[in-house]
C-alpha cells in the first residue's frame, strides 16, 4: 500500500513581489507562472516569504520581511497580529482597508450579478478600530508539553490557538482579561475539559458562557463564580447543548433574567437579549446601519412592512417606531420569542413577530396575504436567492438589503434586478476593522415606480 510524500518545502525565505489582494487579504505574487498568496503583504510591496504550503496550482506563503513597504501599510495595534487569524488586516491602513473593502463589494457586483448600483454611497466608517468587538467564540485547550492552557483564536490557516494574553480588537472588558482568564482554565479540576468559552458584551454588562464537558466540582463553580465578581462578569455554563446554557453568576431568577441589553438611543429602543443570541459585534457601527435602513426605506404612516431574518427585532423595533405596521419574521423560534418580548417592553403594539422556514415559498402565510409596502431583508451568508424569487408577489416599493456576503448580495442582486427592482444605491459599512469581512447594505425600488 503506497503513501502519498509529502512535498518537501523550500527552507529558504523566497522573494515576492505583490501584484494585487485576494478577497481574503493576502497578497498576490507569481512565479514562474505559478500564483503566490502571501500572507502579511500588501499591492506594491517586495517581501521575503516563507513557504507554508504548496500546490499544483499556486503556493501559500507568510511574511518574514518587507523589503519594499508600501505606502499603505502600518504598525500593527495588536503585537500577536501576524500570527493569529483573528484579524488579517492589520498591516494595512484604515483607508486602505475600507478601499478594499469597497472594490470587493464591485468587483462582486460586476462577477455575480453583472450590475452597478447607480450611487455609491460613502462607507460606514467604525468609531473606532479597536476594542469594539462585543460577541466571539474563544477556543480553549490545554496544551500538555507547555503545562498551560491557551485561550483565544485560531492561528492562520491552521487549526492551532494563537498564544495571547490579550485582545485589543475586542471590547476591553473581554480583551483586556484573557490573561486572567487563561489563568483561571489553568486553576480548575476541569483544566482539559472545557473546548470554548462564548463571551458577550451589552451596554452594562458583559457575559462569558464556558461550554462544561463533564459536571464541574464545587471547587471549579466557585472559582468561576470568584471569576466573576472580580472582573464584574456575568458567568454561564453550557454543559451540553444551547438549551443547557444557564447562568451561575449573578444567581439566576429565571430565562427572563439572564439578560444582557443595548440602546438604541435615537428610537428611544433598549433591546435585551441572551448571551447566546445573535446580535451585532460592533454596536457603533449598528446604530448607524439601523438608521440608515430606517432612512432608506422612509415608513410612512399606514404602510405595511416586513423584515425578514428579523432576529430580536434589531431593525424591526425602530422601523415600528416610524410608524405603518411592521412583521417581523425569523426561523428561530427562540429569536420570534425574544422579539415580541423585547416589542412589549417597548410598548410598541403596531408590530408582530412570526416563525417561517424561509428556505422556501411562505407568500401564503397569513401574514403574508396582505402585501407590503416596503421590505427589509438581512439574511445570513447565504443569502436568500430563494426568498429574492417571491419577493415580487408582495408589492413592495422599496426593499433595503443588509448583507454580510458581497458575493450572495451581488448574486441576489441580480435575481431582483431580473424581478422587477433596479439597485439605487449601495455601500459597504466597516462592521469588523482590521479584518476581510465585508458588511453591505443595498436600497432597491421597483421598476414602475
Amino acid at each position: 500500500m503506497s503513501r502519498r510524500r509529502r512535498k518537501v518545502l523550500p527552507k529558504e525565505p523566497v522573494r515576492c513581489v505583490i501584484e494585487t489582494l485576494s478577497h481574503d487579504g493576502r497578497g498576490i505574487a507569481r512565479n514562474d507562472g505559478k500564483t503566490q498568496f502571501v500572507d502579511g503583504a500588501l499591492p506594491g510591496e517586495t517581501v521575503m516569504a516563507k513557504v507554508v504550503s504548496t500546490r499544483s496550482k499556486f503556493d501559500e506563503l507568510r511574511t518574514l520581511e518587507v523589503l519594499e513597504a508600501s505606502s499603505e501599510r502600518q504598525e500593527t495595534p495588536c503585537e500577536f497580529a501576524d500570527l493569529c487569524g483573528g484579524c488579517s488586516l492589520q498591516h494595512m491602513s484604515g483607508d486602505a482597508q475600507i478601499r478594499f473593502k469597497e472594490d470587493t463589494l464591485r468587483q462582486h457586483f460586476a462577477h455575480f450579478g453583472g450590475i452597478e448600483p447607480e450611487e455609491w454611497v460613502a462607507p460606514m466608517r467604525s468609531e473606532a478600530s479597536l476594542g469594539y468587538r462585543r460577541k466571539a467564540r474563544l477556543g480553549v485547550r490545554f496544551v500538555k508539553a507547555r503545562e498551560s492552557v491557551l485561550v483565544g483564536f485560531r492561528e492562520k490557516r491552521n487549526s492551532f490557538l494563537t498564544d495571547i494574553d490579550r485582545c485589543v480588537v475586542m471590547d476591553p472588558r473581554i480583551g483586556e482579561r484573557i490573561l486572567p482568564l487563561r489563568e483561571l482554565l489553568h486553576s480548575m479540576d476541569a483544566f482539559d475539559r472545557i473546548p470554548q468559552v462564548e463571551v458577550a458584551c451589552g451596554d452594562d454588562l458583559a457575559a462569558m458562557v464556558f461550554r462544561n464537558m463533564d459536571e464541574l466540582s464545587p471547587g471549579d463553580r466557585e472559582k468561576l463564580i470568584a471569576f466573576g465578581q472580580a472582573h464584574d462578569l456575568h458567568i454561564y455554563l453550557q454543559p451540553k447543548g444551547p438549551d443547557t446554557v444557564h447562568r451561575i453568576w449573578p444567581e439566576s431568577a429565571g430565562r427572563d433574567d439572564e439578560r444582557l441589553s443595548y440602546r438604541l438611543d435615537e428610537f428611544d429602543l433598549t433591546m435585551q437579549f441572551h448571551p447566546m443570541d445573535f446580535t451585532q459585534v460592533n454596536a457603533g457601527i449598528n446604530r448607524s446601519m439601523v438608521r440608515r435602513a430606517v432612512e432608506w426605506l422612509d415608513v410612512q404612516p399606514g404602510e405595511r412592512v416586513l423584515d425578514l431574518f428579523c432576529g430580536l427585532g434589531n431593525f424591526t423595533l425602530p422601523l415600528a417606531r416610524r410608524g405603518g405596521q411592521v412583521v417581523g419574521v425569523e426561523g428561530d423560534e427562540a429569536m420570534v420569542v425574544r422579539g415580541r418580548e423585547n416589542a412589549e417592553r417597548n410598548g410598541l403594539d403596531n408590530v408582530a413577530f412570526h416563525g417561517a422556514d424561509l428556505h422556501g415559498d411562505f407568500t401564503g402565510q397569513s401574514w403574508a396575504k396582505e402585501g407590503f409596502d416596503k421590505i427589509l431583508i438581512d439574511p445570513p451568508r447565504s443569502g436568500a436567492e430563494e426568498i429574492c424569487k417571491y419577493l415580487t408577489a408582495f408589492g413592495a416599493g422599496r426593499i433595503v438589503y443588509v448583507s454580510c456576503n458581497p458575493a450572495t448580495l451581488a448574486r441576489d442582486a441580480g435575481v431582483m434586478v431580473r424581478n422587477g427592482y433596479r439597485l439605487v444605491r449601495a455601500g459597504v459599512m466597516d462592521m469588523f476593522p482590521h479584518t476581510t469581512h465585508v458588511e453591505s447594505i443595498a436600497l432597491f425600488e421597483r421598476t414602475d415606480r
